[in-house]
């Protein structure tokens, strides 16, 4: 009888023994990706009427990167909804290219929509075309803030004239009176 008890404890015992020796197999903890490194090769001062190279070069980890997706999107100072996506092709070495043509005197931007590994950058860069008349050239980010300011201004002008007109009536009505 002793030697069942012993066997009834001995084996799951032994049982236990051998499933805690079982290696883990946790799975390794995610890392957080890299910034991707986006580096504009496109020159900012380009002649009108010859072709010009949009160019970036795509670095992570300070490594190139040759399986990115880079999209030039390219616009007229003022007429952003006008601009144009260009699809980039990877050169070499990190580096993806497309080409353009500036037809007439003026600023543009050019944002480098850039995604690899799971992150997106988007570096921003001005380009003069020929020789612009850079007093009437407005900088993207006061663009938006004036045409506000116009409509405000002519909101408020409108109510002046309503108002200016709603003054002399009244004024006629009490002469009348």
């Amino acid at each position: 009888m002793k030697k069942w008890l012993l066997a009834l404890v001995a084996v799951p015992a032994l049982l236990v023994g051998c499933g805690e020796k079982k290696e883990s197999t946790a799975l390794p903890e995610p890392q957080e990706p890299q910034m991707l490194e986006v580096q504009i090769l496109t020159p900012k001062e380009v002649a009108i009427n010859e072709t010009v190279e949009l160019a970036a070069q795509v670095e992570q980890g300070g490594k190139n990167i040759d399986d990115a997706d880079v999209k030039f999107e390219v616009w007229e100072s003022g007429k952003r909804d006008e601009g144009q996506t260009i699809e980039g092709k990877l050169e070499k070495d990190g580096v993806y290219k497309a080409e353009t043509k500036f037809d007439h005197d003026g600023v543009y931007y050019m944002y480098a929509h850039t995604t690899a590994n799971g992150v997106h950058n988007m570096p921003k860069q001005q380009i003069t075309a020929g020789s612009p008349d850079m007093t009437k050239v407005l900088p993207e980010d006061e663009k938006a803030n004036n045409n506000s300011m116009d409509h405000n201004m002519m909101d408020h002008g409108n109510d002046k004239s309503e108002g200016a007109e709603h003054s002399d009536h009244e004024k006629s009505e009490k002469n009348h009176n």
